[in-house]
Formats: structure tokens, sequence, C-alpha cells
């Protein structure tokens, strides 16, 4: 994409003019206060529920705002985009509001269900193409598609009308809140909501502090400002799809590097932690992408003390089958669950032996994967236990080796978890 480098910064009067373009469109999302977060973390807690829109994320904002600024001549090809989901629906909602034929691009590993949103919202005037691992893979995909046809560019952050649609969330959050706000925490991922929001918000209200979340195995925004300069990440963590990429753009960059106070990163594990506590106790469905707000709190929980917080909830396209993925995450990060490969003597009673005299009363074999071969002392397996506290690994594992049982701990060994497990 061309470098756009220092020369454009979102404007106060360019986001309202995004707001009234929007109106009908997008909703006002509610701006709430969450009880058990305020008395969890002693502060004044806001929820912005972005997850309430149409398409269950802020994205359809950017995606109409850009879109209906295109004129005939140029969308008289369709347009095209690349996105991992939300996005997708954004401007599959659009094309269909606007009457634009739109191709979408959207990585392999997509959950089903944002595929079918887009679908859905699209109707007859989007066509999914399916390509790739990741959302870049995606993306040059889609350029490759702008180029051959003519076709402009939908793109889900770099882009001066998406950034621009996207910072009518910040400008509704300074609308709403009857009190000065003290923080503000956005999550991530390309850059296109932080760029927007904390653009209006630095104007509007200079003394908010805005803190941005990443996802800690795709921290291109982190990395980047940290380095000064523009960085790509050879390799990420996909898991959250929504924030997960591996070059952020040049404009959001820029912006992001001035506006945002803080730029941290919180770990795949906490965030299914947030999901599951948001599903048990608030009956809250959210995304992976849509909790990272929320999951970074525990970091600030003495500095946000007495303040007005606001977590962006972001997005809720959550997809059902994921939900045994997130529980597991959840355990590993916990360190409750734990993986071993485990020596068992050929000889009767070993494996009686194993489960009444090496776990405790409260520990659950989860995963037991064994074969037995022909002519060994030992044959291993490998058991997956969940336990009650933490604290209860270790005697498990000095029993295991006095025992003789012990091969193998799993957990700290990601590659040769991964092959195993």
């Amino acid at each position: 994409m061309k470098d756009l480098q220092n020369t454009y910064f979102p404007t106060v009067k360019a986001i309202k003019s995004a707001a009234e373009k929007l109106q009908g469109i997008a909703s006002i999302s509610p701006l709430e206060v969450h009880q058990r977060f305020s008395d969890k973390y002693h502060c004044k807690m806001l929820f912005k529920r972005e997850d309430l829109q149409q398409v269950r994320s802020y994205k359809i904002r950017g995606a109409y705002n850009k879109i209906s600024s295109l004129t005939k001549e140029e969308t008289k090809n369709g347009i095209v985009c690349a996105s991992a989901g939300n996005h997708a629906q954004g401007v599959a909602l659009s094309c269909q509001l606007l009457k634009i034929k739109g191709k979408i691009f959207m990585p392999a590993p997509t959950p089903n269900q944002k595929i079918e949103q887009v679908k859905m919202f699209g109707k007859e005037f989007v066509e999914v193409v399916l390509v790739g691992d990741t959302f870049d893979d995606s993306y040059h995909k889609a350029i490759e598609e702008c180029v051959q046809y003519n076709k402009p560019l939908v793109h889900p952050f770099n882009d001066p009308k998406v950034i621009e649609g996207q910072g009518t969330v910040g400008l509704e959050i300074i609308q709403q809140s009857d009190t000065p706000i003290d923080y503000i925490f956005i999550p991530v991922g390309g850059g296109g909501l932080a760029s927007g929001l904390s653009s209006v918000v630095k104007a509007l209200s200079p003394d908010t502090k805005i803190i941005g979340i990443e996802p800690a195995g795709a921290p291109s925004m982190s990395k980047s400002i940290e380095k000064g300069e523009l960085v790509q990440l050879d390799e990420i963590e996909k898991f959250v799809d929504g924030a997960s990429v591996q070059r952020v753009g040049d404009l959001t960059f820029e912006i992001c590097q001035q506006n945002l106070d803080v730029m941290t990163t919180v770990h795949e594990g906490k965030i299914c932690q947030t999901i599951l506590e948001m599903y048990n106790k608030d009956a809250i469905v959210a995304e992976p992408a849509g909790v990272m707000s929320i999951a970074a709190l525990d970091d600030f929980k003495d500095e946000i003390k007495g303040k007005t917080v606001v977590c962006l909830v972001s997005g809720s396209n959550n997809d059902i089958t994921r939900t045994a993925e997130i529980k597991e995450r959840a355990l590993l990060y916990a360190n409750l669950k734990h993986y071993f490969i485990i020596k068992f003597p050929q000889r009767p009673g070993a494996l009686r032996e194993f489960v009444v005299d090496m776990l405790g009363p409260h520990d659950d074999i989860t995963h037991f994967e064994y074969t037995k071969k022909v002519n060994r002392e030992n044959d291993v397996a490998v058991v997956g236990i969940q336990l009650k506290t933490q604290e209860d690994l270790q005697p498990l594992i000095t029993k295991l080796k006095a025992h003789n049982f012990f091969g193998d701990y799993l957990n700290n060994k990601p590659e040769l978890f991964q092959f195993l497990v």
C-alpha cells in the first residue's frame, strides 16, 4: 500500500461527519455501569457494548463510512475486502444496504459462525472466498483482485474513512458519560479503532488515558511502537482471530504512536478465562478480541482505583464449537490442567496403581492416549490431568517420579505438546 506516513490524522469534524452518515445504520450502543467489576476494582466501571450492534461488533461503522463515500464510478466493478470476520460482516451489510457487489477474502481458519454471518448479511451482493491461514494471506489475494479487476479495496483498518467511522465509538463515549473519564481500555488489532477513538478522545477529553491491548501472541503494534518503526512479525498466534495481524497499518501506527498512553498485551489464556467469566457471571457472549480490554484490567488494578473507567466490549461473534478450546486454554493458563507422558510397566495392575495411588481425590483424568506395544518393559501414554488447585502439581510430579511413572511434562514443551495433544 502507498506510504501515507505523517500525512493524515483524523479530525473531530471528520468523525462527527461519519457519525451523521451512520445514523440509522450503526446503533448508538449503550455505555452502562457494570457493578460487579466496579466492586472488584473499586472504581466506576463502564462497558461500551459494541457487541450489541447488528453485526455484533463496531466494524459496521468503518465499513459503511468507507463504502458510502465511494462514487458510482469507483464501485461499478464492485468492491473488495480482506477480513478475519468482523470487518467482513460490516462490509457485507454495507454492500447489501448500498446495493454494491462485494468480494470478501477470509482466512481459511475463520470460525464457521463468522463465515455464515457474512453470507447472511451480504445476501446476493457478496461472494466469500476462503484463502490462506492469516489475515495477511487473505489481504494479499484481495490486492491481486483489486489490481486485476480495477476494484477499490475496503481496508479493515488502514484507511482514513474506516478510521473516522471507528472513531464514532469514542465520540459516543464522550457524549454518553455524565462524568469525566479517566481511562479507556480498547482492543488493538490493525489499529483502526484505536486510531479513530484516540483521536477524538484526545481532542475532547485530553486528560483521559487510553490503554491499547493486543493478544500476547500477535503484538505487532506493541513491537512497532517499542522500536519506533513499523514491524512485521514473522509468526503470530492466530487464536484471537479478530485482533491478530502480522503488520499494522502505516496510518494507524503513526496515530497510535502519538495518541496511546500505554500499549500492552494480554495472554490468550487470560482472554479465555475472561470469556468464560463473562458468560457464566454476566450472560455476555463475547469473542476473544471482544474481551481483551476487560482481560487486561488485573494489570492496572491499583492504577484504576477510584477512577472512572471505560472498557470496550467490542464483539460477540463467537463460534460455540470453540468452547472446548476456550475452556482448555483457560485451564492451562490457570495451571489447573497438565499433560504428561506416563510410563506404564507391562504388568497387571499398573493402570489401577496409577489411578488409585498416584492421583489425588479431586484429580480428574481428561485425556488418555495409550497403545500397548510388545517386547517392551514399559509403555507410555499421554495423559491429561485436571487439578483442583495449582498447588497440587508439584506433589503429583514428585509422586510420579518416586514410583517410576513419570516420563515427561508437556505443558512447557510447546512443540512436543502440539504434536502429541
